[in-house]
């Protein structure tokens, strides 16, 4: 039976690589080998009965909620323009130094990440701003590339993230069937604001590590990242700079201090954020009915991929578990050399390489039920290991050759770039990446510390 279940999950991951939708290939691999094994007597046809349960489970489910009014929140607010008017103000003042338009395209994707949380809506808008700019001015093209894709992942471990509530929700089960397997019931659970309090701190401190890469290359190779002549420095005031930072950090402080502070649920917090978004955009002027109908659209669209990739994955799960494959993960993990450790180490390996083949809500719905109630059974920490997981799934945007934020800057790059040199260019920061998964692996405090201090 445990051999169906790998072989079940080695036909979806050839069926993915061929190019078909992911959440009809989970539905449809699973119906496949549910309804085959129920005609050959090796599978218990009665299961299939429980999905329209969790179909229900999944529409009425408080957390997912917070799902299309991220999503909204963030669109509305690229629709604003604000990443112009943030790049245009933080390049007049870091543009007198070495790496000065690297440093404001890291600071503007961080601001953005906290504010928006969309990848590809960042990188097409740095894409499009940023570098023709900094290819002008003299960088270095890889690194310019490498700079813009990196600085956009940066909104899926600096919360508000749609990867964080994503995690949160699958964690929270997970954590759930790992106490009912150890047979504790216990009133203890793990939210998204857990996750989003605990990844704060690994999210700035990879901000820090982009910024000291960047000084780095300015300080030892200068011609890569030269200053922008005086002549050619835009000039502006600091009220303008006031004025273009101050809306984005007030909603920032809004959504994630309710947050924290207890005041609100993620969820709340993202309708809060939804709003916030409305009126910075009224307040430009950008609130119009073509604005408004654009942004529902893509609300909308983005929205239905991610519910029917979770109903094609609760299904696939299903079958999965059905089959034994929960189980046979289970002892597989638990007969590693190295205990706890050694299979954390396994998972994370074996997560960062189907990041180059998969995307990251593909492996949250599939891999991560999976193998995550065996890691929480052995004792890990269920906070902790979420954020590892994000930062693990943050680098599956920039390994080719399906990295996201490779196709979406790609698609805005002007032709004189080469793909080799935006897969260069990716490189120094994936390394970054798993550095800071190596930090948090050392140091597991800088990801639980903050969330004790603030929900004990």
């Amino acid at each position: 039976m445990a051999l169906i279940a790998g072989l079940m999950f080695l036909v979806v991951c050839l069926v993915l690589l061929a190019g078909y939708p992911v959440a009809f290939t989970l539905a449809g691999i699973a119906l496949l080998f549910g309804l085959g094994g129920a005609a050959a007597g090796a599978f218990p046809a009665g299961e299939l009965l429980a999905l329209p349960s969790r179909v229900f489970g999944i529409m009425t489910n408080e957390t997912l909620i917070a799902v299309p009014l991220f999503v909204f929140m963030g669109v509305m607010l690229e629709r604003s323009q604000i990443a112009r008017e943030l790049l245009e103000a933080t390049a007049a003042l870091f543009g007198r130094r070495r790496g000065g338009l690297g440093i404001t395209v890291v600071l503007v994707g961080a601001l953005l990440a906290a504010s928006t949380g969309i990848v590809g809506a960042t990188v097409v808008t740095m894409g499009l701003l940023a570098l023709p700019t900094m290819l002008r001015r003299g960088y270095d093209p890889g690194l310019s590339a490498g700079t813009i894709c990196a600085a956009g992942t940066l909104g899926q471990v600096i919360p508000p993230s749609i990867m964080l509530v994503l995690l949160g929700d699958v964690i929270a089960s997970a954590y759930q069937q790992a106490q009912a397997s150890m047979g504790v019931f216990s009133m203890q659970t793990v939210s998204v604001g857990d996750l989003f309090v605990g990844a704060l701190i690994p999210g700035l401190l990879t901000v820090a590590a982009y910024l000291l890469y960047l000084l780095f290359v300015a300080w030892r190779w200068p011609a890569a990242m030269p200053a922008v002549p005086d002549d050619e420095r835009g000039a502006t005031t600091g009220l303008v700079l006031v004025s273009r930072l101050l809306p984005p950090l007030v909603l920032i402080m809004a959504v994630l201090g309710s947050i924290m502070i207890g005041a609100a649920t993620p969820t709340e917090a993202a309708a809060i954020g939804a709003l916030g978004a409305i009126l910075l955009a009224a307040a430009r002027g950008r609130l119009g009915r073509r604005e408004l109908t654009a942004v529902t659209d893509q609300t909308a669209r983005l929205t239905s991929m991610v519910f029917m990739i979770l109903i094609g994955a609760s299904l696939f799960s299903l079958v999965f578990s059905a089959y034994g494959g929960d189980r046979a993960v289970h002892d597989l993990l638990g007969n590693l050399p190295g205990g706890a450790l050694g299979a954390m180490l396994v998972v994370m390996a074996a997560m960062f390489l189907l990041g180059f083949i998969l995307d990251f809500i593909e492996i949250t719905f599939v891999v991560v039920p999976i193998v995550a109630p065996a890691l929480l059974a052995m004792g890990l920490d269920p906070i902790w290991l979420g954020v590892m997981m994000a930062i693990n799934l943050q680098t599956s945007f920039l390994t080719p050759p399906f990295g996201f934020a490779l196709f979406y800057l790609r698609g805005v790059a002007p032709a004189s770039l080469e793909t080799g040199a935006i897969y260069r260019g990716v490189v120094p920061f994936i390394l970054i990446q798993l550095g800071m998964l190596g930090l948090l692996a050392a140091w597991p405090g800088l990801v639980t510390w903050l969330p004790g201090l603030v929900y004990r």
